[in-house]
């Protein structure tokens, strides 16, 4: 009963919040999408001015040169038998250039940084690379680059519907997510790749030491929207294999990962899925995770999101536990299941938003050595991409 008292009070303060950024909302005007018989809109204005510090595709060496990055700020409450827990925190602070040079080069490279401490303000490079684009359906990167799989894994945090990323993020993809390689993508519609193989080893705050062993990644997907009458319907397939390492710190310690993820949406609603499965090793439990998370259309600016997450793992202490409540739960569990129920507004689509999501978790922990949580977080932030 204590869980749903908790549970209650903060969906309503959810259903204030996302009222307020209806009416800001309304004070901001117009929608989105700008109708090429109407002018830039003041959003358009403002990112155009900040971000597009040269442009001129006449010139045989250098076309253009962008400003890239985002902010991202949260405020988080955690309410759990395990302990409570309130945060205001500056989540990610990136930026750094974007050239697009010799006609199909494009350099690109983002550090992220930390306002909150002196030391360490600077955290890392995330982005370092170098992409040769011969055509839509292929292009080569080398460098520090994402390596996307899964559903969660395969979408930018610019991009999140939620707040943040599932269990399944925290736990089968890999949080650092930039990591040094080579790979090739591109699209052959309805088809979609990318083929990549990726080495670092021990991790550091640039492109690892080379010590350790190499990951490969395989993903293939097939865009079913013409044959639904949908803006999006994509399957996507991946496997990823790592040899195993202990200096493989950018990664986790899974020798094989296979996930499969269903992309849809229509023009009011649409769900995202995701079945994933790793298979561990140095200690590492085999981990089998599930996801759904439909999504629905209130307006063209509001958005209403939920989302379940199902994760066992095969032994005890194989789950960590995700975002704000690894806070109260230092531990590991071995079964966890997660409710999100959330909201989003879109100012200028994904470029400048406000989202909101409660989050009911409960996670197992047979060993009983401090895994154990259930308890309701609530986190609102403000996410701004350029």
């Amino acid at each position: 009963m204590k869980l749903l008292r908790r549970f209650d009070t903060t969906v309503t303060s959810t259903r204030l919040l996302a009222g307020l950024c209806v009416v800001l909302g309304s004070l901001s005007g117009g929608s989105e999408a700008v109708a090429q018989d109407k002018p830039p809109s003041i959003y358009d204005r403002i990112w155009t001015d900040f971000t597009q510090w040269y442009k001129d595709d006449k010139n045989p060496v250098v076309q253009q040169v962008l400003f890239t990055g985002r902010f991202h700020h949260d405020f988080a409450m955690v309410d759990s038998d395990q302990g409570d827990h309130n945060e205001s925190n500056i989540r990610r602070v990136r930026f750094g250039p974007r050239v697009t040079f010799l006609r199909t080069f494009l350099f690109h490279t983002e550090v992220e940084v930390d306002p909150q401490e002196r030391d360490p303000f600077y955290l890392r490079f995330t982005d370092l690379y170098v992409q040769w684009n011969r055509s839509p359906a292929f292009g080569l990167t080398v460098g520090k680059h994402a390596a996307p799989f899964t559903n969660e894994g395969a979408t930018s945090s610019r991009e999140l519907l939620t707040i943040d990323r599932s269990i399944i993020g925290q736990n089968i993809w890999f949080p650092q997510e930039y990591i040094p390689g080579v790979s090739a993508s591109g699209r052959i519609a309805p088809w979609n790749y990318r083929f990549g193989v990726y080495t670092s080893g021990a991790m550091n705050r640039e492109l690892g030491e080379f010590s350790g062993d190499y990951v490969t990644l395989a993903l293939v997907g097939y865009d079913f929207a013409k044959k639904l009458g949908a803006r999006e319907a994509v399957l996507t397939g991946n496997y990823l294999y790592q040899h195993p390492d202990p200096d493989n710190t950018f990664t986790r310690q899974l020798e094989h990962i296979v996930s499969a993820h269903f992309r849809f949406e229509a023009d009011k609603w649409g769900v995202r899925s995701d079945l994933s499965n790793g298979q561990g090793y140095l200690g590492q439990q085999d981990l089998t995770g599930v996801m759904v998370m439909p999504f629905y259309n209130i307006t063209p600016r509001l958005q209403a999101v939920t989302r379940y997450t199902h994760m066992t793992s095969d032994g005890p202490n194989g789950i960590r536990p995700t975002g704000y409540e690894a806070r109260v739960v230092p531990g590991r569990g071995d079964e966890f299941n997660e409710l999100y129920l959330g909201a989003n507004y879109y100012f200028y689509g994904h470029r400048l938003k406000v989202q909101t999501g409660v989050q009911w978790g409960d996670m197992n922990d047979s060993a009983n050595d401090g895994g154990e949580y259930s308890g309701v977080s609530w986190t609102t932030g403000i996410r701004v991409g350029w």
